[in-house]
C-alpha cells in the first residue's frame, strides 16, 4: 500500500484527511438543503450573501458557498420555483420504516428533526427528538452551529437515557446530514433502527413539532441571545411535555399520557397509525 500512496503523491494519513473532509463536506451540503428551504419559507427573498453571512458555513469559503448555492437552484429569481432539483449522489438514505405503521406503545417510533431560530443578524439551530406515539420530547439541544457533534448527537444522547431495558425504537429523520454522519450511526448501532423520508411531507410529526416551539414558546419567550435561547428552549420543551394537552392524546398532555399509559397500557391500546400528525 506505501507502493501506491507513493506512485499517487500522497500519504495514508494525507488521503485520510482528504476524505473525512470531503465526507463533512457532503454532510454539510446535505443540512444546508433542509436550513435554506426553511429559511426561504420566511425569507423568500433572502440571497446568497445574506444566507452565507448568517448560515457561516464551516467546510466551504464564500465562493464554494455561491457557487453550491447556484448550482442547487436557489437563485432568487421571479415566477422561479427555488426548491433544489439537485439529486443526492453518494448520500446515505435509509427506507422509510414508519409509513403506514401502527404504533401501539411507547418507545416505537422517535421522530426528529433539526430547525432554525433566528436572534438578530444570527441562526441558531434547534434539535428535537420527540416519541411519536405519546408526542413527549425525548431530548432537545440548542447549537451555533450544524455540525452533528452540535446537533443530533447531544439530543440524541439525552433521548437515549429514557430507554429501557430491550426497547430499540425506530429513529425517523429527513435525510440530513447529521442523520448520516458515522458519529451519529455510531450512536444509533443496535440502540436504534434508523428511518428516512425524502422529504419533510414523510416526516410531518417533527415538523408540526417544530413549528410549535418556535411559533407557540420561543416567539413569545423573545430570547436575546444564544444564551437566552438555551434557557428559553428548556422552558418551552417543559412547558409543552407538561403544559400542554394534546386532542389525539385524549386531552392529555405528553407527561401525564405516558405516566397513565405505563400505569396502565389496557387504557391506551388502539393502535394509531403515522400517517398524520395531530
Amino acid at each position: 500500500m506505501s507502493q501506491i500512496y507513493r506512485a499517487i503523491g500522497t500519504s495514508k494519513q494525507n488521503l485520510h484527511q482528504r476524505v473525512q473532509r470531503e465526507l463533512l463536506q457532503l454532510e454539510e451540503k446535505e443540512q444546508l438543503h433542509k436550513i435554506v428551504e426553511q429559511i426561504r419559507e420566511d425569507h423568500p427573498e433572502m440571497g446568497a450573501k445574506l444566507l452565507y453571512e448568517k448560515l457561516s458555513p464551516h467546510t466551504m469559503g464564500r465562493d464554494r458557498f455561491y457557487s453550491w448555492y447556484r448550482s442547487s437552484g436557489y437563485m432568487v429569481l421571479p415566477k422561479k420555483n427555488w426548491r433544489r432539483t439537485t439529486d443526492s449522489s453518494g448520500v446515505i438514505r435509509f427506507s422509510n420504516l414508519v409509513n403506514e405503521l401502527e404504533l401501539t406503545g411507547l418507545n416505537q417510533v422517535w421522530v426528529s428533526d433539526i430547525t432554525y431560530y433566528e436572534i438578530g443578524d444570527r441562526f441558531y439551530y434547534l434539535t428535537f427528538i420527540m416519541d411519536q406515539f405519546s408526542r413527549k420530547i425525548k431530548g432537545y439541544h440548542a447549537s451555533q452551529s450544524m455540525h452533528t457533534e452540535d446537533t443530533t448527537i447531544p439530543a440524541l444522547e439525552m433521548a437515549l437515557k429514557d430507554l429501557g431495558e430491550g426497547e430499540k425504537p425506530i429513529i425517523h429523520s429527513d435525510g440530513g446530514g447529521q442523520y448520516y454522519s458515522k458519529s451519529f450511526l455510531n450512536l444509533t448501532r443496535n440502540r436504534l433502527t434508523n428511518s428516512m423520508g425524502r422529504s419533510a411531507y414523510e416526516n410531518p410529526y417533527a415538523e408540526r413539532l417544530n413549528r410549535t416551539i418556535k411559533n407557540s414558546y420561543l416567539k413569545g419567550y423573545a430570547p436575546e441571545d444564544f444564551r437566552k435561547l438555551q434557557l428559553s428552549l428548556t422552558r418551552a420543551v417543559r412547558m409543552y411535555n407538561e403544559g400542554k394537552p394534546h386532542l389525539g392524546l385524549k386531552g392529555r398532555t405528553p407527561a401525564v399520557f405516558e405516566k397513565e399509559y405505563k400505569e396502565n397500557k389496557l387504557m391506551f391500546n388502539k393502535p394509531r397509525k403515522t400517517v398524520n400528525p395531530i
